[in-house]
This record gives structure tokens, C-alpha cells and sequence, in this order.
């Protein structure tokens, strides 16, 4: 599985239709859409498909095709995310009526070339499974930590406080953990 380092856009034109696609890490997912219907009030059309890994670790997706005939919109789309194994991010299209009627075939090919370019601009890496971890240590050994897990580039879900001990709890990777176990011998 796969999953993107940043979002990304990209703006593709078909018959005179605009057809601008955002690639988006799924946390982020709800915010751009409501930040998208706000800016493009006049666009017929905001369409989405996404992927992401659920607690118990499974695949969930769902799509929309915002009015556009059933299937021709949000499928295309999410079988791009399929393609490319893509998880733990989103697409979501907003597109601009042109005047030029695609028909179903016509809009399944756009909307499917619009998904492909954005992830063809987009870089992928690969998906790694978080694992919730806790470290606790006193309070002299606080700037030895945050200086390993700033190395490592973890950054802390939490930071806690204690009587006479700093508390973490981090979402890391296996690999990173590893590293930091090493550190902290």
C-alpha cells in the first residue's frame, strides 16, 4: 500500500470544462471539501473518492458523484486510488460546466484523466502502520528525548507532565521505534 507525502492539485480542461483535482491526505479530507464548496460556490460539480485504514486495519472507501449521473464521476476516481494502492487520502474534483454536454462515457474519461493527473503529480511513498507508544522518563533526561525524537522526526501526539516524570505517547512507525528504542538504551 501507498499513501501521499503532501496535497497536491492540478487543473485539466475537457470540452471546455474545468476540471480542477486536489489530492489530499485524509485527515484533512472534511475541512477541504467544506474549504472548497465555499470557494467554488458557482462550480457545478465537487466530487470525491477516498481511501483509508480503519482501526481494526482495513481498507475503507467511499465516493460521490455530486449530481453527476450514477458511477460517472466519483468510481472513476476511486478506481484510480485502487490502482495505485493509494490509501489514507482523498480526491476531490471541482469542476466547471463548459457548455459541451460529455455524455456518461465522455465524463467518465474526464473525471478518470483528472484523478490520474493529480496522482501522477503527486509523490507517493510507501503506507507504514502507526503503532501508539509511550515513553516516560524523569525529568532529566526531558531535553535527551525531545532531541532524539526531533532527530527522528516524531512528533509527539501528547506530552504530559507528572509529579516527578515527563510522559509522551507518540504514533510511530516500527522502524522509527526500533531507532528510538536503540537511543534510549
Amino acid at each position: 500500500m501507498n499513501c501521499i507525502k503532501k496535497s497536491i492539485s492540478t487543473q485539466t480542461e475537457v470540452k471546455k470544462s474545468k476540471f480542477i483535482s486536489f489530492l489530499v491526505p485524509y485527515n484533512e479530507f472534511r475541512k477541504i471539501y467544506q474549504e472548497l464548496k465555499n470557494k467554488h460556490s458557482k462550480a457545478n460539480h465537487i466530487i470525491y473518492a477516498y481511501r483509508y485504514i480503519n482501526n481494526y486495519n482495513q481498507v475503507v472507501e467511499n465516493s460521490s458523484d455530486d449530481k453527476e449521473p450514477k458511477g460517472a464521476a466519483g468510481v472513476p476516481t476511486l478506481n484510480y486510488l485502487r490502482g495505485k494502492d493509494l490509501v489514507n487520502c482523498a480526491i476531490l474534483t471541482v469542476r466547471y460546466f463548459g457548455g459541451i454536454k460529455l455524455g456518461i462515457g465522455g465524463m467518465i474519461r474526464a473525471y478518470g484523466l483528472s484523478a490520474k493527473s493529480v496522482i501522477d503529480k503527486a509523490e507517493i511513498i510507501k503506507y507504514e502502520p502507526l503503532i501508539k507508544y509511550k515513553i516516560s522518563a524523569y525529568y532529566n533526561r526531558q531535553r535527551q528525548i525531545e532531541y532524539y525524537l526531533k532527530e527522528l522526526n516524531i512528533k509527539p501526539i501528547n506530552r504530559t507532565f507528572l509529579n516527578d516524570k515527563v510522559e509522551w505517547i507518540l504514533n510511530i512507525t516500527e522502524e522509527k521505534l526500533y531507532s528510538l528504542k536503540k537511543l534510549l538504551v
